[in-house]
Parts: C-alpha cells; structure tokens; sequence
C-alpha cells in the first residue's frame, strides 16, 4: 500500500512540473549569434524581433508578440534575438534601434515589418506573407467570400493564364502584399456583375462602410505597371472616411487625419456605427479636394493615446463624437465644441482649421519651478523661449525615464553641463520626449537623441551622431559653437 501511495504522489508530481513547464514554454523562438543562421533557414516565413531588455516599447510589445506567437504556431514563426548579448546578428541585419522587427523567407532577409504592434495586428499582418502573393479565385463564390471582408480588396481579372496583363498584376502583387489584400481570376465572367468586360483591375471597399457618399467598387483605368498599380491602390485604398483601428493605424501617418471616436461597434451595431459616420461624410464631402483624409475609430480603443496625446477623458463629448486632427507633421487640434447631429459645429470647425484660425494643442509637462541646474530641464511649453533663444547656442537630449542608454549617460550630461555652467553662450539641455511633444525638426525615433541648435540657425538642428563621452561633446561644441566655449570659467581660444 505505501508503493502503491508513493507511485501515486510520485505521478502526481510529474504532471505538476510538467504542467508548470508548459505554462512557461514559450512560442517565440530564441535565436543568438550562435545558431542564428542555421535555424532561421528552417523557417519559410518568419517574424523577427530585434530588441533590448531594458527597452520600454520592447517590454510593452512582449506580451502582444507572445500571444500572436501562439495564434500563428504552425503557419508563420515567430523569433526574437536579445540584442544586448547578440551584437554580431544585430549588426549584420543593421539593427540601430529597439524593437525592430523584420521578416525573413527561408533565412533571408525579405522586408522590415512596418504593421501593427497588437496581437490581433500581428497576426493578421503575417497570415498575409505565409499566402500566395495574390490568392487564385475560380468561381463567384471564390470571388463575393474575398471581398466580403473586413478590409479592402483589389481584384484583378484576366482573360487567361499567359496574359501579359496577369504576369505584371502578379508582379505587383508580390511587391505590395504586405500592405494589401489581392486575388486574380482568369475568368473574366466572374466580373460581369461589376461592369467587367475586358481585363481590369478593381477595388473593393469594404461591405460595412459602404454609403450614397462615395463608390463601393473603384475601376482602375490606368496604366497595368506596377507603379500605375501602386498609384491606383495608393489613392483609393482609404476612400472618404476609412474605419481607423489600433491595426492600420500607423498607414495614417503620412497623411493629414481628422478622425471621429465614439462608440463604434461595426460586430454589434453596424447602423448605429454608420450613423455617426455618415455625418462625417456629409461634411467631409464639402472639404474633399482639401488634403485632409477623414475617419471613425473606437474610441475606447484609443482612449489612452487621447488622454496622452490630446488631453481629452473619458467624460469629454459623453455619448457624442470627439474629434481630433493631426497632421503629417505633428501639430495637433481638438473640436471642443460639441458635436451637433446636424454636423454643422463640425463644418464650422474645419472652416477654422482650413483658415488658420484653430490653436495647437501641445501635450507639456508642467514648467519647473526652479531650473538652475548644470543641464536645463525643457518641457514643450519652454521648448521656444530656452531651446529657441536665438542668442544661445543650445545642446538637447531627448530622453525617455525607462531608458538604459539614457540613464547611462546622464552623468556624463550633467558633467558637461557643469563644465560649461559658466559660458553665457550656450546651453545644456534635456527634455523627456515620453511627457512632451516633440517639436517639428527633431526626428526623435529612439532613446537619447541629441540635437545641437545654434544660435541664429533655430530652423536647421544637427543631429549629435558623435561618442557619447563628455570629451567627445566638448570636440563637437567646440567645432559647432558660435563663440569660444567657456569651460570650467576659463574661455578656450578658437
């Protein structure tokens, strides 16, 4: 009977840590410089993140990256190299900041990953590369189950499979499938219903988003090339209002967006979704030719990004629209006015942001009370009257607080602040780009940036692409600086 109970415990055991085990497995695949090259080969398709520890983006997509890992397991393979302690692998693939991510074919370098960052991004993105480049449509079925989704489709058919105009649409296709939908038929009777009759290619607009206000089906009538096919898809891919999501956001950002966030629901309540949209359209319809693309997004979605970015809470606008504009340079505008059901408080808004009327909201930390130290302290509502002194030339960090780099180097900041504390022609200054908007200019894409702006030349920073030892910024500014540098009270010689 005690063998008996002990094999038992014993079992019981075993399947405890095996249980365990499981739960702590992972579904992304750890690569190093050590077998890096004889493992990726392995992979048709893979997804790589390049990242470091300490990196606060990094950490923020490990979770979503894990997760979409296992959704994708057994279609596309997920990977990630610590690039603290893989600098050879990093540096081969020209790894410069945290997260990066690339997609690999067969072991080869085949793109950057430039989609979304959520899970459910993630995975749609990538189920995209391990299909064929256009997916082969045979019948009407095959056709109506393609563009029955929830992005746009472009479709092109074709009065054979040796036609010339096929074999540039595939070309096309396998160029631009990371950031498009395609399918191809060479059965031109399948297109009979959309008003086909020769070869032709066309853009489908998704089902839930279609409206009086625009077409629902766009016939390309240019040239078949791929860049005429680029161009086509580039112009009418959007449409007058697209559906924003955390997954197609970053599409936007090139373009000047005014964007809508309310209750949006296109599962549960697609009329009541379209209501609030078909006001927007109304009025978008009236400002079309004016360079300003328009769109509805959830707005619980995007609720922190509009607290963060736009200062707007959960109380702002109740159960109406709040409505937003950032431009491709990053100037940002809130209607603060309340939406009318009649769209006329929105009509009235646009017409003053197309006059120049609106003010620019800038997201600012609070001014310091006191600011004598070695490096200044610049928050965005300072940034004009301390970095932009015309009179002094000014040396600027960007920084983030999660920041490894950063904290590494500010006591060496702080060291060259004091050193220069007595020269009146230049300042030592930081500010911290996770709290502050980042003024037009300074390309501040990872963590620390340094910038030097001069007296006189405001409009025209130089990036600090130099060591990082207070030495090497002494040799810099004393290239740089518009006057003899002062150093530790005594003034250098030009």
């Amino acid at each position: 009977m005690d063998n008996f109970l002990l094999r038992g415990v014993l079992c019981v055991l075993v399947v405890c840590m095996l249980s365990s085990s499981a739960r702590g497995r992972s579904d992304v695949l750890e690569l190093r410089d050590a077998d890096f090259d004889y493992l990726a080969p392995e992979q048709e398709t893979m997804l790589v993140k390049f990242y470091a520890p300490w990196c606060g983006h990094c950490k923020k997509l490990a979770p979503e990256f894990e997760s979409a890992a296992t959704r994708l397991k057994g279609t596309v393979t997920l990977a990630k190299v610590d690039c603290t302690s893989n600098t050879e692998t990093c540096k081969q693939y020209g790894v410069t900041g945290y997260p990066t991510l690339k997609i690999f074919r067969n072991g080869q370098e085949s793109s950057s990953y430039d989609g979304p960052r959520s899970a459910d991004g993630i995975v749609n993105y990538m189920k995209k590369q391990a299909g064929p480049d256009s997916v082969p449509l045979q019948s009407e079925h095959d056709l109506e189950n393609f563009i029955n989704n929830f992005d746009a489709s472009v479709v092109g058919f074709f009065s054979g499979t040796d036609s010339s105009q096929l074999a540039e649409f595939l070309k096309g296709a396998s160029l631009m499938r990371e950031s498009f939908r395609l399918a191809h038929t060479t059965d031109l009777q399948l297109g009979n219903k959309y008003g086909v009759t020769y070869e032709s290619v066309l853009l489908f607009r998704p089902p839930r988003l279609s409206s009086t206000f625009e077409e629902s089906v766009v016939h390309h009538t240019g040239s078949m090339s791929i860049t005429g096919l680029r161009r086509f898809i580039r112009d009418n891919i959007f449409g007058l209002c697209p559906h924003l999501t955390k997954e197609n956001k970053d599409s936007f950002k090139k373009r000047d967006l005014l964007t809508a966030y309310y209750d949006l629901d296109y599962i549960r309540n697609a009329k009541g979704s379209n209501y609030w949209r078909n006001r927007v359209l109304k009025v978008a319809s009236k400002f079309s030719s004016q360079g300003l693309l328009y769109s509805v997004a959830n707005r619980n979605d995007f609720m922190e990004e509009l607290e963060d970015e736009f200062g707007l809470g959960p109380s702002d606008g109740a159960e109406l629209p709040v409505v937003t504009i950032r431009t491709r340079t990053g100037n940002k505008y809130t209607m603060r006015e309340e939406f009318t059901r009649d769209g006329k408080s929105l009509e009235s808004f646009l017409e003053d942001y197309f006059a120049g009327r609106l003010k620019r909201y800038v997201k600012s930390e609070p001014v310091p009370a006191k600011n004598n130290g070695p490096v200044k302290v610049v928050v965005a509502d300072t940034f004009e009257e301390i970095v932009n002194d015309q009179e002094k030339d000014v040396l600027i960090e960007f920084y983030a607080p999660w920041c490894g780099h950063c904290k590494k180097l500010e006591p060496k900041f702080t060291e060259l602040g004091e050193q220069l504390y007595s020269d009146p022609n230049i300042v030592i200054a930081k500010m911290d780009a996770t709290a502050n908007d980042v003024p037009q200019g300074y390309d501040v894409q990872g963590f620390p940036a340094i910038y030097f702006a001069a007296a006189g030349r405001k409009n025209e920073p130089k990036r600090y692409e130099g060591a990082r030892e207070v030495k090497d910024f002494i040799s810099f500014l004393k290239r740089e600086a518009s006057k003899s540098l002062v150093l530790n009270g005594v003034k250098e010689e030009l």
